[in-house]
């Protein structure tokens, strides 16, 4: 099976499953919600697949904010982008694992608080390990981009991983702009 037919069968199953999702009984899940299925998802797979080029490029079609939970942060090509937005008048905000800050020699969450943008490192939990970003939450064009693909050199070239971004789906964009927030409520900031 060729992977564009793979794809494609994959959003073909994502579709027809999504009219059914509310029909589930999802009572029983403490806190969760339901969100309808709408707007796009773009479906990458590495190493196969170009997830950091499509990460940079939502990046770099930002018009006002991303928002960004990262667990583990190396790519050059992200941190780039990430600077360049802010620096053209974007909000780019950063929470990022506190752990893995300690430990990582190539990091980049220090090279982002260089260059100008906010970082704010979360030890509430044994591991902060959300990968996401929240893009123009309340433009016109959404997008939230989550996955096992951490922003690292490695997710892309050397581990089997998964990037979704979904794009125009306001319900979707909520939940994770709430998540995003009630992190940052407890993130102390990184001193620059």
């Amino acid at each position: 099976m060729t992977r564009p037919f793979r794809r494609a069968l994959l959003l073909v199953s994502l579709t027809l499953l999504a009219p059914a999702a509310p029909a589930f009984d999802l009572s029983f899940h403490g806190r969760g919600n339901t969100i309808a299925a709408n707007g796009t998802v773009q479906v990458l797979f590495t190493p196969e697949d170009d997830a950091t080029g499509q990460i940079v490029q939502a990046v770099e079609h930002a018009q006002k904010q991303v928002l960004v939970q990262a667990f583990s942060f190396t790519s050059k090509e992200i941190a780039r982008a990430l600077i360049g937005a802010g620096q053209r008048g974007v909000d780019i905000q950063v929470i990022a694992d506190a752990e893995q800050l300690r430990k990582m020699e190539n990091g980049k969450v220090p090279e982002l608080a260089a260059g100008g943008i906010p970082v704010f490192v979360d030890s509430r939990h044994d591991s902060a390990h959300n990968k996401i970003m929240v893009i123009d939450a309340s433009g016109a064009n959404p997008v939230v981009i989550t996955g096992s693909f951490n922003f690292t050199h490695a997710a892309q070239f050397r581990n089997a991983e998964n990037l979704l971004i979904f794009r125009q789906n306001r319900e979707l964009t909520a939940a994770y702009l709430e998540n995003w927030r009630r992190h940052r409520e407890h993130s102390r900031e990184l001193e620059r």
